[in-house]
């Protein structure tokens, strides 16, 4: 296992530095940058060329573009992610800042599809064609087909506007008092929709998978052979079921990360949330490309520890895996 652990982690190394390479030579080939509006013609009556020149220079512009990605990976390398253009803070620090509210949102709403998708999924396997079966796989589909930006809208309207119980925007009332329960409370409840938008459609997509993966275990022989035995139902599904269908459900889950931090770009836009989302939407329209790569490469990194978690996970949940 450890070695095995070992040489995943080394293969990690050059597949993240091939994903950076990949991102910063997209970012570079896009439209405009971070001078765009001093050299556009509008913008030279405030900004000189000498100015923008001397920009040039300070933050490498002027270099070759393989130049100034060995200079950034020189710095990665140093636990350094380069100076905003925007506000000329660390980029560690901007994400630093951000990355616990975008971690929480994410975490909660993870833990609640979780707790949904795998009940559920395997309820509707167990009663296969029945009416509950019939309505969880509607709800998948109405789930992976509803855009989440719409469904946060269609929430803040009716909680909000309507029924004024939840608050709209943000993850705390400035105006509360943030001490003991009340705090909490005002916590929770400017969680609720945000969670309940990113949840939606990572609960549809996990609930099929969990069913067809029960659907392909409970009709195999061994499973038959424990309910020949006597055993509960509920240790038969619980136990003998699960166990063997978990492979492709925790490989689901993992795949599942991603999409959830892409999820949180658009609720963290939508509910005013001040995470990496909004931070990259904020970031890419000021063109501020070492904030962009922080947060592009953060986000890699994690999709990659995850998978590797999930293969590391497959040894536990399956015997006859072996490294």
């Amino acid at each position: 296992m450890s070695r095995y652990f070992i040489r995943r982690v080394l293969q990690a190394i050059p597949l993240l530095i091939g994903i950076t390479i990949i991102i910063f030579v997209m970012l570079q080939m896009t439209p405009g940058g971070p001078l765009a509006v001093g050299e556009n013609p509008a913008g030279r009556g405030r900004v000189t060329e000498e100015d923008l020149q001397r920009l040039r220079n300070q933050y490498g512009l002027n270099d070759p573009m393989y130049v100034q990605y060995l200079n950034w990976l020189g710095d990665l390398a140093q636990g350094d992610l380069g100076t905003s253009f925007n506000t000329g803070l660390p980029v560690l620090r901007m994400i630093g800042e951000r990355l616990p509210t975008t971690l929480l949102v994410m975490g909660l709403a993870f833990a609640l599809t979780l707790m949904l998708s795998i009940p559920i999924g395997i309820l509707a396997a167990v009663r296969r064609y029945s009416f509950f079966d019939y309505f969880t796989t509607s709800f998948s589909f109405l789930g992976i087909a509803i855009p989440s930006f719409w469904f946060a809208i269609m929430l803040i309207y009716l909680f909000s506007f309507q029924l004024g119980w939840l608050p709209s925007v943000g993850l705390t009332d400035p105006r509360a008092d943030h001490e003991g329960f009340s705090g909490l409370w005002d916590r929770v409840t400017h969680l609720i929709m945000p969670v309940s938008v990113l949840a939606l459609t990572s609960t549809a997509n996990v609930t099929r998978y969990v069913r067809a993966a029960m659907l392909d275990v409970i009709s195999q022989d061994y499973v038959r052979t424990a309910r020949a035995k006597g055993l509960r139902e509920q240790m038969v599904i619980w136990v003998h079921a699960l166990k063997n269908a978990a492979i492709p459900i925790v490989t689901v889950l993992a795949l599942e990360l991603p999409d959830l931090f892409i999820g949180a770009v658009i609720v963290e836009s939508v509910f005013a949330i001040a995470g990496m989302g909004r931070l990259f939407i904020e970031s890419a329209n000021l063109r501020d490309y070492p904030v962009l790569m922080g947060v592009l490469t953060i986000a890699a990194a994690l999709v990659i520890f995850f998978n590797l978690l999930a293969d590391l996970l497959y040894g536990a949940l399956d015997p006859r895996v072996r490294y």
